[in-house]
């Protein structure tokens, strides 16, 4: 991936009246990367999206592409094109008429749409379907009509606002990894919306949580967001984890209710919140050396096929602890509920919370 920045946003704020969708974003987005916004229904995703597109007029702020502000550019000047969840197709043209209507609306002779909707058609897969109408299609196949359409116009960045979410479930897994390897294909910048974690983390180079308005953190990769989260939300949010209590003095933690143990990371003072994630954590009949080490009641067992959910119960609070069944079966009739056990993980696992 090239070290070049295609996007870049200014302390971007959108108001709509005493309403603050989106407050004093700032992001930079680089050439052939695949960058996901990610957060709950209402954060300001899709709202950011559509002020890059052009739908919307930021507030304040600034939206540049390759240095340029387009604040005075409408949407069709703008060097972006958007796919929409509900594909947005013509119902009254064919395949190869809808792919072929934003090159009829530049004026592109008629020799070259063909040879370009041909190739597109090849990029996603449709070759063959050029005659069919949308009412003739899978939702898998809308989908791919759509990402057509918006790829022939060659655009800088592609802005996809929760393409998968009208999807089946198989069907949208197949589809991100068709979408990823597209996106690899082409080496064209993605800025994909979306309210699941689990998409962002399997499709994205980079993701940006967001959370009323504002960017809570953006990982270097998927893999800090995940392992190292900022704040409770961001925690929270991205996949299972287990927050707790402590105090902090320079390298040691101090659980109000619980054990003392070092930290690798940066000294910190006070009260502290930490997290550690479930799959980090074991279960077990007795302590095991080198660990923290807590007493817990069992309370459920969760089987998901692959992996089992142990809930337990320490000082009135619930945690969990996952585990794969492959470890289950070896260890016949682990627990039941009510059993005592010891909840313990490594000390280099636990994440200090900002406040």
């Amino acid at each position: 991936m090239k070290n070049d920045i295609v996007l870049e946003i200014k302390g971007v704020t959108k108001k709509y009246g005493n309403v603050t969708a989106v407050r004093n974003v700032s992001l930079r987005i680089q050439r052939g990367e695949f960058f996901s916004l990610l957060g709950p229904s209402g954060c300001g995703k899709t709202t950011l999206l559509r002020m890059i597109a052009g739908f919307e007029e930021t507030t304040d702020g600034q939206i540049l592409i390759h240095g340029e502000d387009v604040a005075p550019l409408p949407p069709y000047q703008r060097p972006v094109n958007t796919v929409f969840q509900h594909y947005s197709l013509f119902p009254h043209m064919n395949v190869f008429q809808n792919i072929a209507f934003g090159l009829e609306r530049k004026n592109t002779p008629k020799n070259k749409i063909e040879g370009t909707v041909k190739e597109a058609l090849d990029l996603v897969r449709l070759s063959g379907f050029e005659k069919r109408r949308p009412s003739q299609l899978s939702g898998g196949q809308k989908q791919r009509v759509a990402l057509a359409r918006a790829l022939v116009m060659h655009p800088e960045v592609l802005l996809l606002d929760e393409p998968l979410g009208a999807l089946d479930m198989k069907l949208r897994k197949e589809m991100q990894v068709e979408l990823k390897n597209l996106q690899e294909q082409l080496q064209i910048t993605f800025i994909f919306v979306t309210h699941d974690q689990e998409e962002a983390l399997v499709m994205s180079d980079r993701i940006a949580v967001m959370n009323q308005g504002q960017i809570e953190q953006v990982g270097k990769s998927c893999s800090e967001i995940y392992e190292h989260p900022r704040t409770e939300f961001v925690a929270h949010f991205i996949g299972a984890t287990n927050i707790f209590e402590a105090t902090a003095v320079d390298h040691l933690l101090k659980m109000w209710d619980g054990p003392e143990f070092p930290i690798e990371s940066t000294p910190v003072q006070g009260s502290v919140k930490f997290t550690v994630r479930p799959e980090k954590m074991l279960l077990s009949s007795e302590d095991v050396a080198g660990r923290v080490s807590l007493p817990v009641t069992v309370v459920d067992e969760i089987f998901q096929g692959t992996n089992t959910s142990w809930v337990v119960e320490y000082r009135n609070r619930k945690y969990t602890v996952v585990e794969q069944n492959s470890r289950i079966v070896e260890e016949q009739g682990r627990f039941s509920r009510g059993d005592q056990a010891v909840l313990s993980w490594n000390p280099k696992n636990t994440v200090i919370l900002e406040k």
